[in-house]
């Protein structure tokens, strides 16, 4: 059987989507699946049972001998949340106890990462495992991912095959319980939607023009290709960038939801609120030659040709994948 944490949220169940369409069914979902919200997202899905996040533990152990991977996809990833005892609880003792767990049973595990960990990128986005201890996550959040990659590296003990990724600016499909955390695309086509227009912030640097900071922009079928490649791939363990390996501008992305919707583009923009323009990114780029060398070689989808799949396929009409 193959476990996935997170199976409710995002990409854990676009992940579960990839499977069942190659054919696994044999299933393991993993979370907190009191959240009605989120119950669209696994409730139409081939599976072998749900089990609680608070119980995985336990049962896992007792079951170790039937499970073939571990895809550790759940955290909890809102950035707005500075209680770091909650963030080090979900993100990092729990992440803890399943390492012990795979290495205890000889399990291969892959787990989520953040781009979070790069804060404003002064050491650059290149997943080189030396330069882990060095970052400066802006917030909690990126440093309680940042906090257990220094420990997964630091441990002489490691599973036989283990892998951490480092997500970039993931959209798609399955993110609309997501609220406030949801991807800029889907809050764009909700505006545009609303009123033909979409506002997004003004730059507050001279080198970047209104609307000109630059992101990542990863599709969700991207990334699960990605994690099935590792599910058939198990060599050089380590931490890698999940991106795109291109970078593009809010503009783009606002040019590009315009366009699949078949409304003219129409930007207005406004100012940076004051509390996070200090903290604001205006770039990010996964360099991608790690996992570009060890074999994958799945090209990804551009920011035009994702959008376009997202939101005519699925966003307009909030469809599941």
């Amino acid at each position: 059987m193959i476990i996935i944490t997170g199976a409710a949220g995002f990409i854990g169940s676009c992940l579960i989507t990839k499977l069942n369409n190659e054919g696994y069914i044999d299933l393991v979902l993993v979370d907190d699946f009191s959240k009605i919200e989120k119950e669209n997202n696994w409730k139409n899905k081939k599976f072998s049972q749900k089990i609680d996040r608070n119980d995985f533990i336990e049962w896992a152990l007792a079951n170790a001998n039937q499970i073939e991977f571990i895809f550790h996809i759940g955290a909890r990833t809102d950035t707005a949340e500075f209680n770091y005892d909650v963030l080090y609880k979900l993100n990092v003792e729990f992440t803890q106890a399943l390492w012990h767990l795979c290495v205890k049973e000889g399990l291969p595990v892959v787990y989520a990462s953040s781009a979070a960990t790069y804060g404003l990128g002064e050491h650059g986005f290149d997943d080189n495992e030396a330069d882990i201890s060095k970052l400066n996550p802006l917030n909690p959040y990126g440093k309680s991912k940042n906090d257990f990659d220094i420990w997964a590296l630091a441990q002489e003990r490691k599973p036989y095959f283990w892998a951490g990724l480092k997500f970039f600016n993931v959209y798609g499909p399955n993110e609309y319980h997501k609220g406030r955390m949801a991807s800029v695309i889907m809050h764009a086509a909700r505006q545009i939607k609303a009123n033909s227009v979409l506002k997004l912030f003004k730059s507050h640097k001279e080198e970047y023009e209104d609307g000109g900071q630059q992101r990542d922009f990863v599709y969700v079928k991207d990334v699960v290709n990605v994690l099935y490649f590792w599910l058939h791939h198990r060599i050089d363990s380590g931490i890698y960038n999940l991106g795109s390996g291109t970078v593009r501008t809010f503009n783009d992305l606002g040019n590009a939801v315009f366009n699949s919707m078949n409304i003219p583009a129409a930007i207005t923009y406004i100012d940076t609120p004051e509390d996070i323009r200090d903290k604001y990114q205006y770039y990010t780029k996964a360099e991608m030659k790690k996992l570009l060398n060890i074999g994958y070689n799945i090209p990804f989808h551009s920011l035009e040709e994702g959008v376009e799949d997202y939101v005519k396929n699925y966003l307009l009409e909030e469809k599941i994948w």
